[in-house]
């Protein structure tokens, strides 16, 4: 099967934004009272969060995509070694996704079993890959471009409060539209995940508001 030319798919993209949009639109609630008297201030701590968490995200990205090459080269050694054809079928039903398991006979895991025991022997680790960097980085970028529209009514803006609360209303607004679009990525009730996302923002300013924000 070819590998897919994109180092991030679509439904991948949004969960990254969406993230980042959530963890600036935390901060502008909870900024310290000094800062909101300054509406640079604001903009370069606000712009400073974003990329802060860019960058743990995109390291995060690394970690995980290492974890889960890990996890598929233990599973390849295993199936390879074992000499029992239930124990291969039961290893690589474990590393495959459950929807395409179930839709392979017992034949076609023996067949996958013994192609695999023809194959060079796996590496003894993982190793991170030119697509991995790359992926790591648009991470980084998508996170610290989603909060860009809710940094530029502190740009724009001379009134620290006004932009603050402008802010708040474009993250709100986002929220939805990143929502709606995730469901539409995933199939599942686009509207719905839009709400659910605003009325999570809308709890952010509850909680704020109740702590004296």
């Amino acid at each position: 099967m070819a590998e897919s030319k994109r180092v991030l798919d679509p439904g991948n993209r949004l969960v990254e934004a969406l993230c980042g949009l959530i963890i600036v639109l935390t901060f502008t609630l909870t900024a310290n009272v000094s800062l909101r008297e300054n509406v640079h201030s604001m903009l370069v701590a606000t712009l400073g969060c974003a990329l802060a968490w860019g960058i743990v995200d995109g390291i995060m990205y690394l970690m995980t995509n290492l974890s889960d090459r890990r996890t598929g080269i233990s599973a390849y050694k295993a199936a390879r070694k074992t000499n029992e054809p239930a124990e291969a079928e039961a290893i690589i039903s474990d590393a495959l996704p459950a929807s395409l398991a179930a839709a392979l006979e017992p034949g076609d895991f023996e067949r996958m079993w013994r192609r695999l025991k023809e194959l060079p022997e796996p590496p003894e680790g993982p190793r991170l890959t030119k697509r991995d960097w790359l992926g790591a980085t648009g991470v980084a970028l998508l996170v610290f471009a989603s909060t860009l529209p809710v940094a530029a009514p502190f740009a724009l803006l001379k009134d620290p409060q006004t932009a603050r609360r402008m802010s708040n209303v474009v993250a709100v607004a986002m929220l939805f539209i990143m929502g709606y679009w995730y469901g539409r990525c995933v199939a599942y009730r686009p509207v719905r995940l839009g709400l659910a996302m605003v009325l999570f923002g809308g709890a952010l300013v509850a909680v704020t508001v109740a702590l004296g924000g």
